[in-house]
């Protein structure tokens, strides 16, 4: 990959992270302010040791910190990240934290989760408004899928037409495999006009995860373009001619190649070819020692029936609700596989690289505002898990307080806070070192 490449997906990571981690920590700030709360920092970036900026505005420090991890609010009268001991042993004041009544403090607690869910909501309305959604029916596969060796292990073979994914049938192909990754018992298909149930274990879903890219359109083999030292193109093949023989033997789909032509390396042979679709041409040439012809396939537009539903902007806003509704309920799918050792997904866990990563080479709009809408309802779910340092493990305290009357001792608090960081340093040093083993070795 070009530094120009690693750039630009840095720089759309970090504009994603510092957009998600603001609006985030406004959440908390701004509830703490209208139930007068001092809050003595408003921080983007964690700033141990040193910060890159800060300026003092009021009562709150604003700065930017030069550990990119997240950020934070701190409040006063609070054990929170700072874990100011200090302050918590002076008489309590009547603008601290601790002096507001439970109710306002579990406002403030969820107040960073809220914003982060109506983010997703608005981005994914606002996505949906500007560009719409485009994708390809799953039942408009004229050929069928093409799989490869993880979905011949689920008993899926060429040709193969999805019908339904746990008895329901799939509207847009693109979420087909995630459907079936994400917990599906069963996968209906229909091959050679017969239906055929091919169930779904958790052996396969093992392999799925570490392999998610196993189906995709079935095509005809035509080419799109040649590699460096292509035997084809020296034999006289030209783009768009379609290969329909190989060796007098009549094939049609880029599939039947692959599986066929590698057994003929360093050998003579003879591939038919149609040209604009009208003249049939007879290419005589020797494979390499790899078997192969040195032809990429291409993809026409025509070959695929593509839906486009646009918004208008009053039906844009209960669509960005359902998608991110669907957003959250697809992530605590995915979510639970991580706990359930047979599947080793615990194993694709990643950390900043592996998020980083998903971004384009070049700056693409839509997709950075739809991926930054997905980070804002992951971060929410993440956020409101009840381990403490978490806003899940504060609101779980208050919540206690709130049912039996009783306030948790600063003592519990502080050990909770403590042991919070212990785990969450824990998976942070799990899930990039993930990231460290998958990128680097």
């Amino acid at each position: 990959m070009e530094i120009l490449d690693i750039l630009v997906k840095a720089a759309q990571f970090t504009l994603s992270l510092s957009i998600l981690i603001i609006l985030h920590e406004m959440g908390h700030f701004i509830p703490a302010r209208i139930f007068g709360t001092r809050v003595e920092k408003f921080y983007l970036f964690f700033d141990p040791w040193f910060s890159i900026f800060k300026k003092k505005v009021g009562e709150t420090e604003y700065g930017i910190g030069w550990l990119p991890l997240g950020g934070y609010v701190k409040i006063a009268g609070m054990i929170d990240e700072s874990m100011d001991k200090e302050q918590l042993k002076q008489p309590v004041q009547p603008w601290e934290f601790r002096a507001k009544p439970a109710w306002q403090r579990l406002i403030i607690m969820i107040g960073g989760v809220v914003v982060n869910i109506i983010l997703g909501v608005l981005i994914y309305a606002g996505t949906l408004f500007a560009w719409g959604e485009q994708y390809t029916p799953t039942e408009s596969l004229t050929w069928g899928v093409m799989v490869d060796s993880t979905g011949e292990a689920l008993g899926m073979q060429n040709g193969d037409k999805i019908i339904t994914v746990n008895g329901e049938e799939v509207e847009s192909f693109s979420a087909v495999p995630m459907e079936i990754i994400l917990g599906a018992e069963s996968i209906e298909v229909e091959r050679n006009g017969e239906l055929i149930s091919l169930p779904i274990t958790d052996e396969h879903i093992k392999m799925l995860i570490s392999s998610p890219n196993f189906l995709s359109p079935r095509i005809p083999y035509v080419a799109g373009d040649f590699s460096t030292g292509s035997v084809a193109k020296e034999a006289g093949m030209e783009k768009d001619d379609r290969i329909i023989a190989f060796n007098g033997r009549p094939m049609i789909f880029f599939d039947e190649f692959v599986d066929y032509v590698s057994q003929f390396a360093d050998q003579d042979v003879q591939v038919t070819v149609l040209r604009q679709e009208e003249d049939t041409i007879e290419l005589a040439m020797t494979l390499g020692d790899d078997g192969k012809m040195g032809v990429y396939p291409g993809i026409r537009e025509d070959w695929f029936h593509y839906e486009t539903r646009e918004y208008g902007l009053l039906e844009s806003i209960p669509a960005g609700y359902h998608k991110a509704t669907a957003t959250l309920n697809n992530y605590i799918r995915q979510f639970k596989h991580i706990f359930n050792p047979d599947t080793e997904a615990y194993k694709s866990v990643g950390g900043f690289l592996t998020i980083g990563s998903q971004f384009p080479s070049t700056w693409d709009w839509h997709f950075f505002w739809n991926f930054t809408a997905f980070l804002s309802i992951m971060l929410a779910f993440l956020n409101i898990l009840p381990i403490p340092a978490l806003d899940g493990g504060h609101v779980i305290f208050t919540l206690w307080e709130l049912v039996t009357g009783r306030k948790p001792s600063e003592k519990v608090l502080e050990y909770a806070q403590i042991a919070g960081f212990i785990i969450l340093l824990a998976l942070l040093i799990f899930a990039n070192g993930n990231d460290i083993r998958r990128f680097f070795f």
